[in-house]
């Protein structure tokens, strides 16, 4: 099975990240899509504690589909998220299973200086999904919406309706998650 690996801080997950996802569903030779919430930010940033987020995430997975479900590995991992070493636990754990990364073209240029970034392009395939704004080379490009954006807007009382799933709304509003939210 082929599997595009979406991973992020999902922090929150928003319809920006449904969509991509569902664009590598339709249009990538994939047989399956993984989201792999990290556990804890590579550089420290502030998240909501990994339970909440692998909860949004199941919660926004269920209207895409059977194809598409979390994986907790970064989790059982623990430690900081970095992206080789995720690769190369879940080939260990799926040896049957061949993987690409999906990634946005915010994160292309970038690549190379991540962590291991020589090894990581020898395991596995990258499939680029255009974000406004940062690749006007892309032919299609997602909505500019940020989990940044989301977070500011919850802090200040402003609708996210238009910006994050219902289900994924659901589960904020039920744990009382990003009350006080920072950017």
């Amino acid at each position: 099975m082929h599997v595009a690996l979406f991973g992020g801080s999902f922090n929150p997950p928003h319809v920006g990240h449904q969509l991509a996802a569902l664009y590598v569903l339709e249009t990538a030779p994939v047989d399956a899509l993984w989201l792999l919430p990290c556990f804890q930010h590579a550089f420290d940033k502030a998240l909501e504690p990994f339970k909440h987020r692998v909860a949004m995430c199941e919660a926004m997975a269920a209207a895409l589909g059977p194809r598409v479900r979390v994986e907790t590995i970064e989790g059982a991992m623990g430690g900081a998220s970095r992206t080789l070493n995720t690769v190369k636990a879940l080939r260990a754990a799926y040896p049957e299973h061949r993987f690409s990364l999906m990634i946005g073209s915010d994160l292309k240029a970038e690549r190379q200086t991540w962590y291991g970034a020589d090894e990581l392009m020898t395991l596995v395939e990258f499939l680029v999904v255009g974000r406004a704004g940062a690749d006007p080379s892309t032919t299609v490009a997602m909505p500019a919406i940020s989990s940044t954006e989301v977070r500011q807007r919850l802090a200040t009382g402003l609708p996210v309706d238009a910006f994050v799933p219902r289900a994924v709304l659901k589960v904020i509003e039920e744990r009382q998650l990003y009350a006080g939210a920072h950017p």
